[in-house]
């Protein structure tokens, strides 16, 4: 007979697995020196949570029960096996592994060790692809099949390139330490473009029912303020905090009650998260203070440049031109330069915006990028350009596989029909 599990402590530990997984993780994993040991020890503590907590009530601090449970676990396991575990390869920590009985009193100060996971997980001898897969795995918490499903690759194809992570960072004695002052600036840029890229993935899904993983955008959101938290004088991190605050501010606005997605312009602004707004235009002020500014910082000040117009007939689209200037010139990406030219059109006309959206025609790596017909076929459909408009709206849509954005772009194309 199964046991019935009271869902006031099932929905504890499923918030103690939100917010805590990658403070428990990182300290379990500075004792086993082993990331697969490790995580089969928080598992394991997070399993013995919800009998316990049925019993005892949740504790005040569970962050800390879980850690103690998870360590005293990894340390009966190293000396059961300690034959085994000596032979086999660990992380490299160069500093002492702190005591079993660390984690009993009020939550400790191990931001270190959350530092220690987080450049792990980020470190430039990874590839990207596998950079992300291990943040949303060992960072987040998600599992191998949730993971495979944001990179939509099978479960076997995302657990054997995880394996393959795993065991690179062993093999090469990748340390599990905070670099070294010299590198960190280098090392901190790696964490936050696999944050950003795991929050743009989340902010406009590339696949599915729904035009917004919230998941993905509140994991890149949590993984931001931990950041911030440990590292609050770093330019980049505020703007990359401001950049996800001030965009995901109009989350709840960007579809109808019908569900169909909604333009900035058709968007009811009263629904716009003010509070996080504020945050953001905090957060891009003080960015915008280290000379010259940051990628995330000038995009961040893009957003508020939106944010901040009380309609959108107000928006000041030069301004925002401006910074896409000193964006290109920053970041020389082809998908910054395809908003700067949508940005160009919206300030100075449908003919300027097709024209620097033609200019743009031959790079590859906006081949297969849904927005740029979808960009062109907006400025041609104003020009009454009704033939290439449609052609424009149909390539776009072979190239988009979100269901929001097909039924968006499907009632576009039914609006030039005659």
């Amino acid at each position: 007979m199964t046991a019935i599990v009271d869902p006031g402590v099932v929905a504890a530990v499923a918030e103690a697995h939100r917010r805590e997984w990658a403070f428990v993780l990182a300290a379990t994993v500075r004792v086993t020196g082993d990331i697969d040991l490790g995580e089969e020890c928080v598992q394991d503590a997070y399993a013995r949570a919800l009998s316990a907590w049925a019993s005892t009530g949740v504790p005040a601090n569970p962050g800390a029960w879980l850690t103690t449970v998870a360590r005293r676990r990894a340390l009966d396991l190293k000396r059961r096996d300690a034959t085994a575990r000596r032979a086999a390869p660990l992380l490299v920590d160069d500093d002492p592994v702190p005591g079993p009985d660390d984690q009993l009193g009020d939550r400790p100060d191990i931001s270190d060790d959350r530092l220690r996971l987080v450049f792990t997980c980020c470190h430039p001898a990874l590839s990207p692809d596998a950079r992300v897969a291990l943040t949303l795995r060992l960072m987040c918490g998600l599992t191998t099949g949730e993971v495979a499903r944001a990179f939509l690759v099978p479960e076997s194809t995302m657990a054997a390139r995880i394996s393959r992570a795993k065991k690179k960072i062993t093999a090469a004695r990748i340390p599990y330490r905070v670099p070294d002052l010299a590198e960190l600036p280098a090392r901190v840029g790696a964490v936050l473009d696999v944050v950003h890229l795991l929050f743009t993935t989340g902010h406009s899904a590339p696949i599915g029912e729904d035009l917004v993983r919230r998941d993905l955008v509140e994991r890149a959101l949590d993984l931001t303020r931990m950041l911030r938290n440990l590292l609050p004088g770093d330019a980049d991190v505020a703007g990359l905090l401001a950049l996800i605050l001030l965009t995901d501010a109009r989350r709840d606005a960007r579809t109808g009650d019908d569900g169909r997605l909604l333009l900035l312009a058709d968007q009811d602004r009263a629904r716009w998260d003010r509070a996080a707004i504020t945050e953001g235009a905090a957060l891009v002020r003080e960015a915008l203070r280290r000379r010259p500014p940051g990628r995330f910082a000038l995009m961040a000040a893009i957003a508020a440049v939106h944010d901040q117009a009380p309609r959108y007939a107000d928006t000041d689209w030069n301004e925002i031109v401006a910074l896409y200037d000193l964006l290109v010139q920053l970041w020389p990406s082809p998908v910054v330069a395809l908003n700067r030219a949508a940005a160009f059109g919206l300030a100075h006309g449908p003919s300027a915006g097709l024209a620097a959206l033609d200019a743009l025609a031959e790079e590859p790596q906006l081949a297969g990028y849904a927005y740029l017909p979808a960009a062109r076929a907006d400025f041609l459909s104003r020009l009454g350009h009704t033939d290439q408009a449609r052609m424009a709206y149909t390539e776009a849509l072979l190239l988009t596989e979100n269901a929001v954005e097909r039924d968006f772009l499907t009632d576009r194309l039914a609006q030039l029909d005659p």
